[in-house]
């Protein structure tokens, strides 16, 4: 384990003793990979992915499924994308918070349903931040993981991303 993971910006909303599966999310989804993406280090969240299981769908912000793609059909495309975005991400010039503090105030979940051995979360985004220049970074959209618990772990399978978040401003 990193020692980054230790003094999170935020705690996990979920009891891993009541609430076991949903813990095991947030830690996947919100908190090692705010940790890697704020590193730009891939590792720390390489083991959330069944990379023989995986396909990522890109929305690319339409709600419309003809428009969706399957941009990254295994887990090394997406990764490869993943560290772009996120050297473009550590690349602003962030005014009030640190970049993984941003990450974390910036992630929800709204739902989330589990049947069995299968998960789907649906992940939201949410910013508005002041930058250096008089600029704002903004973040508005949603993902929808699925995930399977394998050998007793959860796994991200795939998911659609880069969806619009309707109805919310940053």
């Amino acid at each position: 384990m990193h020692d980054a993971l230790a003094e999170k910006p935020a705690a996990n909303p979920y009891d891993v003793r009541v609430e076991p599966d949903r813990h095991a999310f947030w830690e996947a989804l919100v908190a090692r990979d705010s940790e890697a993406f704020a590193a730009a280090d891939w590792s720390i969240c390489d083991g959330d992915f069944c990379h023989e299981r995986f396909e990522g769908i890109s929305a690319h912000g339409s709600l419309n499924p003809l428009d969706w793609t399957l941009e990254y059909p295994t887990v090394n495309a997406y990764r490869d994308d993943w560290l772009r975005m996120a050297a473009r991400f550590n690349a602003q010039s962030l005014v009030e918070s640190t970049h993984r503090e941003l990450l974390y105030r910036m992630q929800s979940f709204a739902k989330i349903e589990i049947s069995g051995d299968r998960a789907l979360v649906w992940k939201q985004f949410l910013a508005d931040e002041p930058l250096q220049r008089g600029e704002r970074y903004r973040a508005n959209g949603q993902s929808l993981y699925r995930l399977h618990r394998l050998d007793g772990q959860w796994r991200i399978v795939g998911f659609v991303g880069y969806l619009p978040l309707e109805g919310a401003a940053p």
